[in-house]
C-alpha cells in the first residue's frame, strides 16, 4: 500500500507534543483563503517553480511536489528519529492536506506506529466521513483538530465546505475520549468578529470533556508569495497579521471555557 506525501518535517514542535516527524499528506477537501499548504491542496503530484537564493542571486527550479510512499518507507525514517521522540515525549503526526483523504493508508500507518508504540496525532480539518474517523479513532493517540469559523455560511465562503460535518466529528471525537488540541487560525476581520467569537465559546464550553486538553489560538501569517509559485489566487490581499495584544485579550476571552488556552502552538 503507497500513498502521496508531499513533504516530511523531521525534528518538528509544533505538531503535538515533544519532538515528532511530521507527515505531509497530499490532498484536500477545503480551499481555506488562508492555507499555509497551498501546494497541499491537488490530490495528485504537481510540477512547481521554485526560487532557490545563494548569495546575492537567484535560480529558479523546478521541482516535482507528491510523492508515493510505502508504509514501511514511512515506517523508516520514524525509526530513525525514534531516540528523539522516546526522549522527548515526541512521536508521529500526520498533517496535509487531510490525512483522512487517504483514509486506507493513514490507518495503515497509525497502525503500525501503534504496533511500535509511537506516539500518533492526527491534523486534522475535520472533513471526513464519521466511519473514517471511527476506524482511525482506537490507534490516534491525539487529534489536531481545526476549527476555522462556526457560521456555517461564512465557512463555504472562506473554505468551500460546510462545517456541519466537522462539528459533528469534533463531538463524536470528544466523546470518544481521544485527546484533542482545538486549534482556531485567528483571521482578523474573518473569523474574529464578536458573533463568531461567542458562538466558538459557546461550542467549547458546550462541548467540554477532560481530554480536550488544550486550545491553540494561531495567528495569521501572509504567505502570498508561495500561492503565486503553486499557481493559486491570494485573496487576502495586504491583511495585517493580528497584535500581540489583541492574541492576549482572546487567550483570556477564552480562558473560562474551561480549556487552557494557548497563542501558537
Amino acid at each position: 500500500m503507497k500513498g502521496l506525501i508531499f513533504d516530511i518535517k523531521r525534528y518538528a514542535i509544533h505538531d503535538g507534543p515533544g519532538i515528532r516527524l511530521t507527515v505531509f499528506f497530499k490532498g484536500c477537501p477545503l480551499s481555506c483563503w488562508w492555507c499555509h499548504n497551498p501546494e497541499s491542496r491537488s490530490p495528485r503530484p504537481e510540477r512547481l517553480i521554485k526560487t532557490v537564493r545563494i548569495g546575492e542571486k537567484e535560480f529558479q527550479r523546478e521541482e516535482t511536489v507528491g510523492r508515493q510512499y510505502s508504509v514501511s518507507e514511512v515506517m523508516e525514517l520514524v525509526e530513525r528519529e525514534r531516540i528523539f521522540m522516546e526522549q522527548s515525549g515526541g512521536g508521529v503526526t500526520f498533517s496535509g492536506g487531510e490525512p483522512l483523504m487517504q483514509a486506507p493508508f493513514l490507518l495503515a500507518l497509525l497502525q503500525a506506529c501503534q504496533e511500535q508504540g509511537i506516539h500518533t496525532a492526527v491534523d486534522t480539518s475535520g472533513i471526513a466521513s464519521r466511519a473514517a474517523f471511527r476506524r482511525i479513532i482506537p490507534y490516534t493517540d491525539l487529534f489536531l483538530f481545526d476549527l476555522k469559523h462556526l457560521n456555517d455560511q461564512k465557512h463555504r465562503l472562506y473554505t468551500g465546505a460546510s462545517n456541519r460535518l466537522i462539528l459533528e466529528n469534533f463531538r463524536m471525537i470528544a466523546d470518544s475520549g481521544v485527546d484533542i488540541w482545538a486549534r482556531v487560525p485567528v483571521i482578523p476581520g474573518y473569523n474574529d468578529e464578536e458573533e463568531q467569537l461567542e458562538r466558538l465559546h459557546r461550542f467549547l464550553r458546550e462541548n467540554r470533556r477532560d481530554n480536550i486538553r488544550q486550545l491553540n489560538l494561531l495567528p495569521y501569517h501572509p504567505i502570498d508569495a508561495k500561492y503565486g509559485r503553486c499557481g493559486i489566487e491570494w485573496k487576502m490581499g495586504q491583511l495585517e497579521p493580528p497584535s500581540r495584544e489583541r492574541m492576549a485579550t482572546l487567550q483570556q476571552f477564552f480562558a473560562d471555557t474551561g480549556i487552557k488556552a494557548l497563542i501558537g502552538g
